[in-house]
């Protein structure tokens, strides 16, 4: 399936606006989405192995592996059921904002193909969280669904928590993790979010709510993590873990896109927006490393940035990463890039003598 995306679908949608041609492969998603017949065959073509030495058990549940496709790209939840279809064990969907917005100003979306990379300034388009909550509400997956909670645009620094507590209230019942964004760069301020004192008042408010919700239905609260920037140093890193600790967390999320133009190998257009893809890998997995070491298994680690391959996962596994996940090779590489990971993770097992891969869990940290 690699040879046939490569030769004949992504030369296609690469003639496309990215945008645009990520809006119809996702109507395409969207479209075997409505059809179990639809999802088996995505499952036939792209043959994802099913191990238990791929289970992992982390936030309160077993993954049926530990490769999920990262929020972004399902924004509103379109297409979970094709998505895990392809072998994700989980899929995160959103940013979800409270209210419907467009997010920016187009163009807002390109590809860097030599670098297998993109840099994207969406800024949080979202039909929100009604509109995802229609489609999700009484349905059941073969993987875990997170969703990544964000705040509208117009709503002020210090009422963002309100936003946040809205979206976790409408969606708290169809999520099996939470993820609270403080740290996209594309909308104004949110990083600000990140500040220890400010994260810790955030957390506490959505904590206390998760606890209600969760008595409410004589249920355990939803695990709640937090998404930081790869942009942070060390001192900043320390700031988010001992915040996302102080304010009850259960993880993290590391991390989001990039805003710093270095990583590339050659100069870029001055886009606007945080870079995603291969140039993320060499920084996320070293603050993956820290923020294992730091958090000293007191907080589950979820890796993102720059996976693109069986070695990469392994990496961010060995770096203290208990799950990881992936977006933008999806988009260069195509629909079998799952299949080939979880077998790469199957053959890396066999050849390590390992039983499990959780047993890859923090062994470089």
């Amino acid at each position: 399936m690699t040879g046939w995306y490569e030769r004949a679908i992504y030369p296609a949608l690469a003639q496309l606006d990215p945008e645009r041609a990520h809006r119809q492969a996702l109507r395409g998603l969207s479209a075997l989405e409505r059809f179990p017949s639809g999802r088996r065959l995505l499952r036939q073509l792209c043959d994802p192995p099913a191990d238990d030495r791929l289970a992992v058990d982390r936030l309160g549940r077993r993954f049926p592996n530990p490769l999920g496709l990262a929020a972004g790209f399902d924004k509103d939840a379109e297409a979970v059921g094709a998505l895990l279809a392809l072998g994700f064990g989980f899929v995160e969907v959103g940013t979800v904002t409270p209210r419907p917005q467009p997010g920016n100003p187009r163009p807002r979306l390109w590809r860097l193909p030599e670098e297998r990379a993109l840099v994207n300034a969406l800024g949080f388009p979202s039909a929100g969280m009604a509109a995802m909550r229609a489609r999700l509400a009484g349905r059941q997956f073969p993987g875990a669904i997170g969703v990544n909670l964000g705040k509208n645009r117009e709503t002020p620094l210090e009422r963002a928590a309100e936003d946040y507590l809205a979206v976790l209230a409408a969606l708290w019942d169809v999520a099996d993790y939470l993820v609270v964004n403080v740290s996209s760069p594309n909308t104004p301020g949110l990083r600000e979010l990140q500040a220890r004192s400010v994260l810790v008042e955030l957390l506490r408010a959505l904590g206390e709510e998760n606890r209600r919700l969760a008595r409410l239905r004589r249920l355990r609260p939803r695990p709640l993590l937090v998404k930081l920037a790869p942009d942070l140093d060390i001192a900043g890193l320390e700031q988010a873990i001992a915040a996302a600790l102080e304010g009850g967390a259960d993880g993290l999320v590391v991390a989001n896109t990039s805003t710093d133009r270095r990583l590339l190998r050659r100069p870029a257009p001055d886009f606007l927006g945080g870079i995603s893809g291969r140039p993320l890998r060499a920084r996320a997995t070293a603050l993956t490393r820290e923020a294992y070491r730091r958090a000293g298994g007191r907080l589950v680690i979820v890796g993102v940035g720059g996976i693109g391959s069986a070695e990469d996962a392994i990496e961010r596994l060995r770096a203290g990463a208990s799950l990881v996940q992936l977006y933008t090779a999806l988009i260069y590489e195509g629909p079998g890039l799952p299949a080939r990971i979880l077998r790469g993770l199957l053959a890396y097992l066999e050849q390590e003598g390992l039983r499990s891969v959780e047993q890859l869990v923090g062994v470089d940290a």
